[in-house]
């Protein structure tokens, strides 16, 4: 495990022996629940580098956060096989990583695709599941935010500077997050891209283009509403964009439906998926694993302010 000095860098091998990767933050915490922290479909683990920093920092409760690279993006091994990318393989993939961490039970966050593979996990380790956060996903994923990744995708943008990144970025989906300033855009690409001699590409395997290509949108996708009723007893928090095209304010409501216990805060002025560091999003779900852990254990938590923006 190499180390920076906010996180270690730790390679892993998956059950089929492709070498895979996962930043650690706060590896010497062990007080409390670790954090587990899944992107979406074509994103990595420096999505979630300032949440995880705040999480593993906090004065009151330091919690350890493993933040993953599915195969096939990042810092993880491109699979050659392009079956293998999908949320089956990669949940066995994370509970390969956590097993080779020793991390036998942890609160987990799941961004869009992430979230899609906490529902797998659910019905593959469910006492690996001590706390959820969907953001912005849910059992009913909505054909037109597909439709809309589907475009985007097929026409990735191949700018050469930081600065054309930022404009491609902004131009595909600024109509979606008017919150974004300069700074978030930034962020925003830093964590898409990598630099090479070539400049900069994607920071995922093409390949994966395919798999959202090939779906027939014409058709709904298979609800989960099973595996999310299979998740009723774990302390649920759901975020989702007010400008979401995939999460819908119908299954979202249908969702605290399933989930009477279910906490929600819906997030203006950014669609799918909210950045989790902006705003009060990071003390919000501080605050819910620590209240969660407090429930689960009899211990209460430091604080005793209830989540911000919620809806």
């Amino acid at each position: 495990m190499s180390s920076n000095p906010d996180f270690s860098e730790f390679f892993y091998a998956a059950p089929d022996g492709l070498r895979l990767h996962a930043r650690v933050y706060g590896e010497a915490n062990s007080a409390h629940w670790p954090v587990v922290c899944l992107p979406g479909l074509t994103r990595n683990a420096r999505d979630f580098h300032e949440l995880a920093l705040y999480l593993s920092t906090r004065s009151t409760v330091a919690r350890k956060v493993v933040a993953f690279d599915y195969r096939g993006r990042g810092q993880s091994a491109y699979d050659p096989d392009v079956s293998h990318y999908n949320v089956g393989v990669e949940a066995g993939d994370v509970l390969a990583g956590l097993t080779a961490l020793g991390v036998e039970e942890a609160a987990f966050i799941g961004t869009s695709r992430g979230g899609l593979i906490i529902h797998i996990l659910g019905a593959m380790q469910p006492a690996a599941l001590k706390a959820i956060v969907l953001n912005d996903i849910g059992p009913v994923i909505e054909p037109a935010g597909l439709a809309h990744i589907q475009s985007y995708l097929e026409r990735t943008p191949k700018p050469k500077t930081l600065a054309e990144a930022v404009d491609a970025q902004r131009n595909v989906h600024s109509q979606d997050f008017p919150a974004l300033a300069e700074g978030d855009w930034r962020r925003m690409v830093r964590a898409i891209y990598r630099e090479t001699n070539q400049g900069l590409l994607p920071d995922f395997d093409s390949k994966l283009v395919d798999t959202v290509a090939n779906l027939d949108l014409s058709q709904p996708l298979p609800p989960l509403w099973q595996q999310f009723d299979a998740l009723a007893a774990i302390p649920l928090l759901v975020i989702r964009g007010a400008n979401s095209r995939l999460l819908s304010q119908e299954t979202l409501e249908e969702m605290r439906k399933h989930h009477p216990n279910a906490r929600t805060i819906t997030v203006p002025d950014q669609g799918h998926a909210p950045f989790l560091e902006i705003g009060n999003l990071p003390s919000d779900i501080a605050l819910f694993l620590d209240q969660a852990e407090a429930q689960k254990t009899g211990n209460r938590p430091k604080t005793n302010q209830g989540l911000g923006s919620s809806s």
